[in-house]
């Protein structure tokens, strides 16, 4: 398959299709418990911005939860921190692992938020994910 972002941008790819690129267990274990403890459905949205290709976003009661970005052997996860989840994730941080906390403080804060591009390669960044999801909104079930 050729790479991701040269997808047909007026044809969502199927999950299936999207599963195979990632090759990773980490992204059907984050979509599932996404679809189940916030009682959501993925959405997908071809983005023209940086990384260009298809997504996913999960929403809930009218907010954003995360958008997950394919890519070859892993994914990345979109979460982002505005002024309410402050916070909480000021709290949450010494809890996080080191990658994840080294994110935080490499990312810049624009209009009140940060915007966390976690790569999700392993168990650690995976969990660190659904905490600050979880600042977000909290699960509608476990």
């Amino acid at each position: 398959m050729e790479t991701w972002s040269q997808l047909d941008p007026s044809a969502a790819p199927d999950l299936e299709t999207c599963e195979a690129y990632v090759d990773n267990p980490f992204w059907g274990e984050l979509r599932t418990y996404l679809e189940r403890a916030y009682d959501t459905a993925p959405v997908w949205e071809y983005s023209r911005c940086v990384p260009t290709g298809w997504n996913i976003k999960y929403r809930k009661g009218g907010r954003g939860l995360c958008t997950l970005y394919p890519m070859r052997g892993y994914f990345t996860a979109l979460v982002v921190i505005g002024r309410r989840e402050r916070p909480g994730a000021d709290l949450l941080l010494p809890m996080l692992s080191e990658g994840t906390r080294r994110l935080w403080q490499d990312t810049r804060e624009g209009m009140g938020q940060k915007w966390l591009m976690v790569d999700v390669a392993d168990r650690e960044s995976l969990e660190d994910v659904k905490r600050l999801i979880a600042l977000r909104r909290a699960p509608v079930r476990y």
